[in-house]
Formats: C-alpha cells, sequence, structure tokens
C-alpha cells in the first residue's frame, strides 16, 4: 500500500509539468522530497519529521560538544584587583583530581543561556474611566510588592490621564521590578553601548563576547531588546567569519542555534573543515537536520543512511547556498588528511 501511493503522489505530481521553462534539477529534486515524504507517513515517519526545539535533551548534547572546551579560554585572565600568586606543591594524584575538578567547572561555566520565543505584548485594558480624565497629567502606577510572588506574575497596572486603566508594558513591569527589587549590575535605562551605532563600535574591536554578557545582565531573554543585540551580534560574527571570538564559551551554543534556524551555516561549516573539526561539522549538519526536518538534506540523509564525510557532501549538494565553496573545504580536509596520514 505504501508503494502504491507513493506511485500515486509521482504521478500527480509529474501530471502537473506540462511547461518546458520547469528546471529539470529542481523537478527532480521536488520529486525525491515527494518520495521521501511519503515514505514517512506511517508513525516512526511522523515522529522523525517533529522540528526539534532548543530546550530537546539531544539538541542540548549537540550544541554542547560543538561549543567545545577549552580550559585556557574559559579561565582567561579578567581583569581584578591584583593580588600575589599562590604556589601549591601536589602529588600527580592531587594534580589530577585538580585537572578534574576544572573541567567540572569549566562545564558549569560553559552553561547555556535559554534561547525563548518573544513575548508577546501586553495590551489588556481593564476598565475606562472618564470621571478620572484630566485631573492629573502623570501616570499613576500601582505594584504588588509582595516578597514571595514571582515577577512575571506580579500585578502591576497604570492608570492613564485619560482614565484608562491598564496592565503594564513589558518595559514599564521591567524598569519597576528593577526599582522594587533591584537586580545586581542592571540599570533602570539600558546603557548607550546597546545603541546600534555604538555596538558597531564594539563589533570593531572584537568585543562581542562582552556585548553578549552584559545582555544577559541587562534584559530578560524573552525580550525585544535582547533578541535585537543578539541578532546584530550573530550577524556581525557571521558576516565577517568571528566564529572563534564565541568558541568555548556558554554562548557558542546560542550563536549555532540563530545560524541553523535561519538556514544559514555555510560560514561556520566552513570555519570548522578550515579548523579540521570535521566532527563539529558533522554535528552541525545533523542539527540543521532536526531542526528543518523535511529540507532536501534532511530527508535524502534519512533515505540513504549517511553519516561523515557523505553527510556533508549531501548538504553541500542540496542545501549550500555556497555548494562550491563547500565542497572546496571538503576536498582540502581531505587531501590535508591523507598528507598527514601518508
Amino acid at each position: 500500500m505504501a508503494a502504491l501511493g507513493v506511485a500515486r503522489g509521482l504521478f500527480r505530481a509529474c501530471r502537473g509539468i506540462t511547461s518546458v521553462d520547469h528546471d529539470t534539477g529542481e523537478i527532480l529534486k521536488r520529486a525525491k522530497r515527494l518520495t521521501c515524504s511519503l515514505l514517512s507517513n506511517d508513525g516512526q515517519g511522523a515522529e522523525r519529521l517533529k522540528t526539534a526545539q532548543f530546550a530537546d535533551a539531544e539538541v542540548q548534547d549537540i550544541l554542547t560538544r560543538i561549543a567545545g572546551l577549552d580550559l585556557n579560554k574559559v579561565f582567561q585572565p579578567v581583569k581584578q584587583e591584583l593580588k600575589p600568586p599562590k604556589y601549591r606543591l601536589l602529588t600527580d594524584t592531587q594534580l589530577e583530581e585538580a585537572a578534574q575538578k576544572a573541567q567540572a567547572q569549566a562545564k558549569k561555566l560553559l552553561k547555556m543561556p535559554p534561547v525563548l520565543p518573544e513575548r508577546k505584548p501586553i495590551k489588556d485594558v481593564l476598565c475606562e474611566d472618564k470621571m478620572l480624565e484630566g485631573m492629573d497629567k502623570a501616570k499613576y502606577v500601582f505594584t504588588d510588592i509582595t516578597y514571595n510572588i514571582p515577577h512575571r506574575e506580579r500585578f502591576i497596572v497604570v492608570r492613564e490621564p485619560s482614565g484608562t486603566l491598564r496592565k503594564a508594558s513589558w518595559k514599564e513591569r521591567d524598569r519597576l521590578v528593577q526599582v522594587y527589587f533591584p537586580k545586581k549590575d542592571r540599570k533602570l535605562t539600558p546603557p548607550p553601548m546597546f545603541k546600534e551605532e555604538n555596538l558597531k563600535v564594539m563589533f570593531g574591536q572584537n568585543r562581542h563576547q562582552e556585548v553578549l554578557n552584559y545582555s544577559l545582565v541587562q534584559f530578560e531573554p524573552d525580550s525585544a531588546e535582547f533578541k535585537r543585540v543578539h541578532a546584530l551580534t550573530y550577524e556581525d560574527i557571521d558576516k565577517h567569519g568571528k566564529y572563534v571570538l564565541l568558541w568555548s564559551s556558554r554562548l557558542f551554543g546560542g550563536l549555532v542555534w540563530y545560524l541553523v534556524s535561519s538556514h544559514r551555516i555555510d560560514g561556520l561549516l566552513a570555519d570548522m573543515l578550515q579548523r579540521e573539526r570535521l566532527e563539529d561539522a558533522v554535528n552541525l549538519v545533523h542539527l540543521f537536520n532536526l531542526v528543518h526536518p523535511q529540507s532536501d538534506c534532511a530527508l535524502q540523509a534519512h533515505s540513504q543512511q549517511a553519516n561523515g564525510m557523505e553527510l556533508l557532501k549531501i548538504y553541500a549538494d542540496s542545501e549550500s547556498q555556497r555548494a562550491g565553496f563547500i565542497k572546496l573545504a571538503l576536498q582540502v580536509y581531505e587531501q590535508t588528511t591523507t598528507h598527514s596520514s601518508a
């Protein structure tokens, strides 16, 4: 029955092809996609075509492996009060225990911040009282400051000079919560650094990581400003190929997720191949297939059970916008590894 369904689907697809202006390659690509889609209509296929989410265990595992673990970068010196160094004499066993402890601490420091959908605007009007219209020129804000209430559930309303009583917007809520329950290093008004013209200066100084770290303090992870700052930072990194600035940091996973979700992994993929990180490149394409399960690459990789270099070649042929560049990077990598093994 499955084969009959596939045949019927292909027949209907081919019946519609009457114009000689259609590109042959595009027609074959559509036919392959239709074949794989029809073959996956069973329960397992439906499960496989489920789009992966950032919080999924498999996605987190892939992003953690791609992010890398460079202890020298994780524990790089930071500007602080100058203190005399401390020296300790360790046995081999104690040294190994200290190294394991450093590894565990580094993994905690590399824990990725959450990636959340942007919160929906608050536009709830509670009532209109025309008797209060014009009684004052200022807005009145009423805030529940009970300590044991989560900030997201805290009741905050605003009385407009027009007499309208409404729920506070997210911007107003963030400001008032900071007034009554101040968060360390967060400002009531976002610093000028987050203006686009100032961000360009920061990017020119390769201070992308500093911008992202500060945005995690200043903004909520689902706010529009947070999303804007991160998007601008990721765009600049991808444009100039500065992926190494975030590699082996807790911020690298967010960059990878942004590029994968935007169908723009070519630059990062080529960078991984140039740095001879083949396993990371394969994991990147695998993640792409999880996020876009109905893409040509995902369908062909599933049907061929592809892995390793074959998976990368399938991506280059079916999805890449810079196929020639990716294929050249693959050739260079193969030649380099061949010469090294010889």
